[in-house]
């Protein structure tokens, strides 16, 4: 399934430069640089090299705090950052992982000097829970992005798991650790059981977190622990309980989104049943959810995705033109170029939405 969407994503990337509107509503190509080519830089957004793929929107404390700490070596202001972060919040989720992130990919690119910050951080600061938690999804990361044998990975995993312990001590009643704890479960092949205990313990803290039911979501496919069933069957009872403001509405499209069939052996997918039901479930959660929902992000960009497919382009714009600038977020990270992946799709929403007679004039903002 990779290799499809990467032959696509190529195959797109050499297509789409060359859209613009025919009569009738349909898509033609034209010669690059005709006047008659789609530009997205008509609408205001942003041009592939300036795309940030850190995070899936703004977060401008976060990005000046971390330049700060990679730059002095000092976990000081990272540190301070997280104190001030209320738990229990998908803010702090969000900062957690993207501080840890940043750790394993300076560890990655200098094996012997990188996240020396980090490691300074958790034996200066050994109670600090900001810096525990940090610590725990670092190593969930760095077992991630380690090329080592499964056996290496699992040491990293069984390291993570204590980690995620110890940060749950220091924090009762902050669900982050718990949350690391699921990606654990999952590398670790948990049974459903064990896996349930962990997931209690989230639920007992911050049930509607949509952060912790993304990360629930992945152990429940069919590619780790679980089927397309017990997929569905989370996400959907997740969605019928949530109450209105919440993202959780929009979890059964994620579930869709882990479950994609072979577009070779399915004619009309986007256009089905099940998959207009998700994109009407997630379009009602954005519209209802608060403004400045940092999990608002995740669930444009996915909206993106499927609206494109589907060809619904007035939708898939109004979403872009709200997410437009970062790229940090699924779908788009599951690919090795994710500012070229979005890209691809941002340049077929602008010339569908032009073929059908759009333009930046009627785009709603």
């Amino acid at each position: 399934m990779g290799i499809l969407w990467v032959l696509m994503a190529v195959l797109m990337i050499a297509w789409v430069v060359m859209l613009r509107r025919r009569g009738g509503g349909g898509i033609r190509q034209v010669a690059p640089g005709s006047p008659d080519a789609a530009d997205p830089a008509d609408y205001g957004f942003l041009r592939q090299e300036e795309l940030d793929v850190r995070l899936p929107g703004p977060d401008r404390d976060l990005l000046d705090v971390m330049a700060v700490v990679q730059r002095n070596q000092d976990f000081t202001a990272a540190s301070q950052l997280l104190a001030g972060t209320g738990k229990e919040t998908e803010t702090r989720w969000e900062r957690v992982q993207a501080i840890a992130g940043a750790a394993a990919i300076e560890l990655q690119q200098t094996p012997r000097l990188g996240a020396g910050w980090l490691h300074a951080w958790r034996a200066q600061q050994p109670k600090d829970a900001g810096g525990a938690q940090v610590f725990a999804e670092f190593l969930v990361q760095q077992a991630w992005r380690n090329g080592g044998t499964a056996d290496e990975q699992r040491i990293i995993l069984e390291e993570a798991r204590g980690a995620c312990e110890q940060a749950a001590l220091l924090a009762p009643g902050d669900p982050v650790p718990h949350i690391t704890h699921l990606a654990v479960a999952r590398g670790l092949g948990y049974t459903q059981s064990e896996f349930e205990q962990v997931w209690l313990k989230i639920l007992d803290t911050a049930p509607g977190h949509m952060g912790a039911h993304l990360a629930g979501l992945r152990y429940w496919t069919e590619k780790w622990h679980g089927s397309r069933e017990e997929a569905f069957a989370f996400a959907e009872a997740a969605a019928a309980r949530a109450p209105r403001g919440s993202l959780l509405a929009a979890l059964p499209l994620f579930a869709l989104y882990e479950h994609m069939p072979d577009l070779n052996l399915v004619r009309g997918f986007y256009q089905s049943e099940v998959v207009t039901k998700a994109l009407h479930g997630a379009l009602f959660a954005v519209t209802a959810a608060r403004p400045n929902d940092p999990m608002l992000s995740h669930v444009r960009h996915l909206l993106v995705f499927f609206l494109v497919r589907s060809e619904r382009w007035a939708e898939a714009m109004e979403q872009l033109v709200r997410v437009d600038g970062h790229v940090g977020a699924i779908p788009w990270t599951a690919e090795s170029d994710p500012a070229a992946s979005y890209a691809v799709y941002r340049a077929l929403a602008v010339a569908g939405y032009e073929a059908n007679g759009g333009s930046p004039a009627t785009l709603r903002h």
